[in-house]
């Protein structure tokens, strides 16, 4: 163990922040941490918009579930995956191409996509760890995505511009419990899937995991993690995302 390690194994979502603000340079800083994030062939194709406007906040956070704390946070930030820069990139010399190269690029492939949700993914954990070194707390927001075409409208993303997920920063106002994980033999295999060992680490952890929730609720809640993966397999979520990512010019191949 060292410093870093301890601090990775204390992360918990923050969502009370104190009223302390978070200076443009030290944003500035947590920004520059994530863009050193790996990144596939150096496309670094992701984008950050950090939200100060008040009212807009109160649009995002009506938009994304009405989670009071996108307007408490003293930081805001909107995570992109972002394809619009890259294929810019590449038309400044598409008129350099050799007689016979293909005149099209395939910024609009399904992988290429893939390729931006996980450098945007890489950079943000970046982002979140710088942060939490520097003593905030922070949490992801998913729910962005609820009313995905209306948030870019507000946002003005161009074509190939998709957010992916927020995250609030600022000084934690809650100690919250630590959620435990999956045991670590649930998810490390070696030299193969080991399908044998799946049911065995799902029923270690639905009895810590339900242990967990009944010390959360004081005791009015005991419910397993693979109950919940049930209900949570069965609601139509965001269903609306593959029409979306192909009106905004992704999945096109």
């Amino acid at each position: 163990m060292n410093e870093v390690i301890e601090q990775l194994m204390k992360h918990r979502s923050i969502r009370k922040f104190t009223a302390d603000p978070i200076a443009d340079s030290v944003v500035a800083t947590i920004i520059r941490a994530a863009q050193m994030a790996s990144t596939s062939s150096n496309v670094q194709a992701y984008s950050v918009i950090t939200i100060k406007d008040r009212e807009l906040r109160e649009r995002i956070m009506r938009l994304s579930g009405e989670q009071e704390y996108i307007t408490e946070c003293p930081v805001f930030l909107i995570w992109c995956a972002d394809l619009h820069r890259l294929r810019k990139a590449a038309d400044k010399h598409a008129d350099q191409a050799g007689a016979g190269a293909p005149s099209e690029t395939y910024a609009d492939s399904t992988e290429n996509l893939l390729v931006a949700a996980i450098d945007t993914a890489l950079a943000a954990q970046n982002a979140a760890v710088a942060a939490e070194s520097l003593g905030y707390g922070i949490c992801y927001i998913g729910a962005v995505r609820n009313h995905i075409a209306e948030l870019s409208e507000l946002l003005e993303l161009p074509e190939l511009v998709v957010p992916l997920f927020g995250m609030c920063i600022g000084v934690p106002a809650q100690d919250p419990l630590l959620r435990p994980r999956l045991p670590l033999e649930g998810v490390l295999h070696t030299d193969r899937y080991q399908t044998e060992r799946i049911e065995s680490g799902i029923e270690r952890y639905d009895e810590v995991f339900a242990q967990y929730m009944s010390q959360r609720s004081g005791g009015k809640v005991s419910t397993p993690w693979s109950a919940r993966m049930r209900k949570r397999l069965s609601e139509p979520i965001r269903l609306h995302m593959k029409s979306f990512l192909q009106d905004k010019g992704f999945m096109r191949r």
